[in-house]
């Protein structure tokens, strides 16, 4: 158990490292500015690749790779991920947040080519928690993926996809040249010096109210209030851990660095090594195999939820089944198969066959100089419903199975911060009526929030 526990907060601590070792902005062709406008124009998918097939080292005068041979590696590996895709042509864009979307067929996505994965998996239904009833804190609603909103871009794109394709946040040079290397670009422990003035400092200590359960399991569930706090880096995210050493994750995550956007957005991410030389966020290298086009990992939400307002945001769901980690998200409608890892990525380890490990919870971190930043609705827990953040109908599944019951989450919390700045209430699902087991979280953050010693 402690030394779960000890593994657990090292996670915890490595996971905003990309986010955090995101560089200022680059104007850099095609990309958007901080105003909103673009120069030149936008750029279609056939067009990034024959930028990319073109690009020099020396046209990235401002890029932290380390070398040619580094900004080669990053180079190949940018063509490689878009090697399948057999009309570029063809390929339908978007921009949001600053950031090209695009819409790429099932079958040449990268994970399906690079993994020559050969056949496309079905899904299975989703489990659901037992009946419990009673009284419970109040009513929520749930959040639709703005890609069915029928919105569309300022280049009057439709931003959506159409069936048959999924969208993937386009993996650009700007991105991968503000690591030392490729390898850095994966990293999620950076082991490298920053370089004062190109990339922020931030302090190490992250902070954490989230609550966990040691129990062998196939996957878990809970509801995810959507909220925006205001600051350096804060999240809300469920976490399935096999041996201490291999994890699957997702939620919800702020992050402007890295994101371009002040709010927050779905993630996913995955290691099959401890944060050592494999995983990856959202689609940013081969391992998850997305077949849903609804969904943009890495995109903003439709709603979001207010203080003393309506309480918004999605059911994530993670079961692994016949030998995949499927990722289910219900928005305003049932549960949807967004996707899977295939537990071939974790050889032989542990999440290959089970996880004995869940945990869900928020996070926080901050450059160094600035305050604490706010985590969940930026209320800490003990002002309950329509103020403070929770997540709800939290719980495990207990078999490899098609469908299925799934088991209420019994969590012990953890809490590192000082009171004054972040607070974790669990409620057990025999008091918790019909959200089952369930916990308010979250605080303003602040200056000092770290506990003494």
């Amino acid at each position: 158990m402690i030394a779960n526990k000890v593994l657990l907060l090292v996670a915890l601590l490595a996971l905003a490292a990309p986010c955090l070792q995101a560089a200022q902005s680059q104007k850099h062709i095609g990309m958007p500015h901080e105003t909103g406008g673009y120069d030149p124009p936008f750029i279609s998918f056939a067009d990034f690749l024959d930028q990319v097939r073109r690009a020099r080292f020396e046209d990235y005068p401002n890029m932290r790779a380390r070398d040619h041979e580094a900004f080669r590696t990053m180079k190949v590996h940018i063509l490689r991920m878009y090697n399948g895709v057999r009309d570029a042509r063809r390929v339908r864009s978007f921009s949001v947040n600053r950031t090209y979307v695009d819409c790429v067929p099932v079958a040449e996505q990268p994970t399906f080519t690079l993994l020559q994965l050969g056949d496309i998996a079905t899904p299975p239904n989703a489990s659901f928690a037992p009946n419990t009833g009673g009284e419970s804190p109040g009513k929520f609603s749930y959040a639709e993926s703005p890609l069915k909103l029928g919105r569309k871009d300022e280049f009057r794109n439709p931003i959506s996809c159409l069936k048959g394709t999924i969208p993937i946040a386009r993996l650009t040079l700007e991105k991968l040249t503000r690591f030392r290397t490729l390898a850095h670009f994966f990293q999620k422990v950076p082991q490298e010096q920053r370089e004062p003035g190109f990339l922020p400092d931030w302090e190490l200590t992250h902070l954490h109210a989230y609550g966990f359960q040691d129990v062998g399991n196939f996957g878990g569930n809970s509801f995810l209030g959507l909220w925006s706090p205001p600051g350096d880096f804060s999240l809300s995210q469920q976490w399935y851990v096999g041996g201490s050493v291999q994890t699957i994750e997702g939620g919800w995550v702020v992050c402007p660095d890295k994101y371009h956007t002040s709010q927050s957005v779905l993630f996913i991410y995955w290691t099959a090594d401890w944060y050592d030389q494999t995983g990856c966020y959202n689609l940013d290298c081969a391992g998850f195999m997305q077949i849903n086009s609804n969904w943009y990992l890495g995109g903003a939400f439709g709603q979001y939820s207010t203080a003393d307002g309506p309480q918004v945001g999605i059911e994530m769901q993670w079961k692994l089944y016949s030998g995949n980690w499927w990722l289910f998200i219900r928005g305003a409608g049932g549960y949807e198969a967004v996707g899977y890892y295939p537990a071939s990525i974790f050889e032989d380890g542990p999440l290959s066959s089970h996880a004995d490990l869940v945990e869900f919870g928020g996070e926080t971190a901050r450059k160094i100089g600035n305050k604490w930043p706010a985590m969940g609705s930026g209320a800490v827990a003990e002002k309950g419903w329509t103020e403070a953040a929770f997540q709800n109908s939290v719980f495990w599944i207990p078999h490899d199975e098609d469908d299925g019951m799934g088991v209420w989450a019994n969590l012990t919390s953890v809490d590192e911060a000082l009171t004054s700045c972040y607070t974790i209430n669990l409620v057990d699902s025999t008091f918790g009526g019909d959200w089952g087991t369930y916990f308010f979280y979250g605080g303003s953050g602040g200056d000092p929030c770290n506990l003494p010693g």
